[in-house]
This record gives C-alpha cells, structure tokens and sequence, in this order.
C-alpha cells in the first residue's frame, strides 16, 4: 500500500507533457519557486474537474505569495486540450494518462479485495464495503450518495459526456486517490495531502481555496 510523500522529504522528480502550454514541464523548471501541486483522476471525475478550477481560482493569491501553481491530470493530452480549450486556466495542466507521477508521489489507490472475506485495511477494501459508503462533499448531489453513483449524478448535471478515451482511463484508474503538495524552491515538501486518509466516505473532499492559502502563508518561507 503506498504512503504519500510527507513533509521533509524531498519530491520526486517528474517531466510531463503539458496540457495548455508547448512542451514538457519537469520538477527541475520549478527550482528556485515554490510549487503547489495537485493530482487528480481523469476528466470522468467530476469532483476533480471542481477542484481544479478552484485550484485555478486561487491562483492569483497564490502566486502573490510567490507560488506557483500545477495540477497533472490522468488523461491523454489531446484528450485535455479539447477539454480546456473551453475552459481554460491559470493553472499549468500536465497529463499523465498512466498514473506514474501519482505512484512515484505515493499517492494509494483502492484495492478490491475478495467479496465475503476478511475486511482490510483501508484503502485495501471489500466491494460490498464500498458499495455501503456514501458522500456528498460538495452538497450538490442532494443527500449521501455511494461514490461511483456520485459521478454519474454531477456528470449529468455538468452535461459531460465520457469519451472513449475517458471511458478508459476510468476502467484503467477510476480507483486512484487525489492529492495535493506543496514544494518548496529547494524542491523539499512542505505539506502534503491525500484523499480519503481513512474511509471511502472521505472521497471527494479536497482542501478549500481557503486552506491552500493557509498552507502557503505558513510554509512558503
């Protein structure tokens, strides 16, 4: 089971292919700045689509505060770009269709375990533990709601279609954690955060506009 990297210790390297820029972005282009990073499921995930637009909110008062801002994203760059063509965004988009940079970040996954054996550790799971969870983090969704019911609901409520390619990566990664971190200009983590830290009915809840900024004020020495 993968453990997040944590505060102090220093950030993995990484280059991606970039979604609403030219080229490849790497760790080494952030050196010397501060760095609030995010990764995030593919595009069939409504709640991460919200957050990256409220990571793209906050940008300017980040980078007030001399920090800059990047969310990698698990879908296929051309797949991207059509997406953020009609939304664009501060933020630096970075695709990673294959998950690598959330592993190497150590950001976990759900493991299915087998139906009607012994339960496991969180996120180690039955399904029928799982289909029992429910959420409603945003408050949209009109009561507690089992999570991949969620999906459905806000994706027909933003009118977004899954594409083939969509489709794919949810077959492939639908069961990937989120999380956040915030680089310092040495490349050492300063505060690090991953989704759902003890029950499925955690999913979906992602810091605020509010707690970014506190994290920055705090740790952006």
């Amino acid at each position: 089971m993968s453990t997040p990297i944590q505060p102090g210790e220093r950030a993995p390297e990484f280059a991606l292919p970039a979604i609403n820029r030219d080229g490849v972005v790497s760790a080494a282009d952030y050196r010397g700045r501060s760095l609030m990073i995010g990764f995030f499921r593919g595009l069939h995930c409504p709640f991460c689509r919200r957050q990256i637009a409220q990571l793209g909110a906050a940008q300017p008062a980040l980078a007030a505060l001399g920090v800059e801002t990047a969310a990698v994203i698990n879908t296929p760059v051309e797949r991207a770009q059509l997406y953020f063509r009609y939304r664009p965004t501060p933020v630096t988009l970075l695709s990673d269709p294959e998950c690598r940079t959330h592993r190497a970040f150590g950001i976990p996954r759900i493991e299915f375990l087998e139906p009607g054996g012994a339960p496991g550790q969180w996120p180690r799971t039955r399904p029928e533990d799982f289909a029992a969870a429910r959420i409603d983090p945003t408050g949209e969704l009109g009561g507690p709601t089992q999570p991949m019911e969620a999906n459905g609901v806000l994706n027909r409520k933003d009118g977004f279609e899954l594409t083939p390619a969509d489709q794919e990566i949810f077959d492939k990664h639908g069961t990937q954690f989120a999380g956040q971190f915030l680089i310092d200009r040495d490349g050492i983590v300063r505060w690090s955060w991953s989704e759902a830290p003890h029950s499925a009915d955690e999913l979906c809840r992602f810091p605020g506009a509010s707690k970014m900024l506190e994290v920055a004020r705090e740790h952006n020495g």
